[in-house]
This record gives structure tokens, C-alpha cells and sequence, in this order.
């Protein structure tokens, strides 16, 4: 399965929670720190199981997170 991982720009989410709800490996949760909108944004509560399929970008109105995959590591010959 693809890893990958997420970034969270905090000055742009508004909390509302559409990157938690629509996170198919379920690993997004909102933090319970606020940003200084006062709003919780979201964090990875289980990065391990990120697959950075995007979704959450995707869904977000204001493009305040993003996923992205780590690159596959290069086959090694022998």
C-alpha cells in the first residue's frame, strides 16, 4: 500500500471538518489546539496508515491541507 502523509496550512482552515469526514484510511482528527481564527484544525492521528491519496485537499473549500505520497524507494540490484 502507498504511504504518504499530509500538510496542514492552520491560517487557512476554517474547522470545518470535511478532510475528517471524507478520509477514506480514517486518520485524520481535529486537533484540539486552535488556530488563531479559533477554530481546530485538523492533524494526523495515525500517520502510519496515511496513504496521501489527496482526498482531504480535495474536499477542502479553502486549501488548507494536502496529501502527498512518498516516493517508492528504487529497486535494488544484486
Amino acid at each position: 500500500m502507498a504511504k504518504g502523509s499530509v500538510i496542514v496550512r492552520p491560517e487557512r482552515c476554517k474547522g470545518c471538518a470535511f478532510c475528517v469526514e471524507f478520509c477514506p484510511p480514517r486518520v485524520l482528527a481535529l486537533s484540539p489546539a486552535f488556530n488563531a481564527k479559533g477554530y481546530h484544525v485538523p492533524e494526523l492521528a495515525d500517520p502510519e496508515k496515511c496513504t496521501g491519496c489527496d482526498l482531504c485537499g480535495m474536499y477542502c473549500p479553502d486549501f488548507a491541507i494536502h496529501g502527498f505520497r512518498f516516493p517508492k524507494p528504487a529497486p535494488t540490484a544484486g
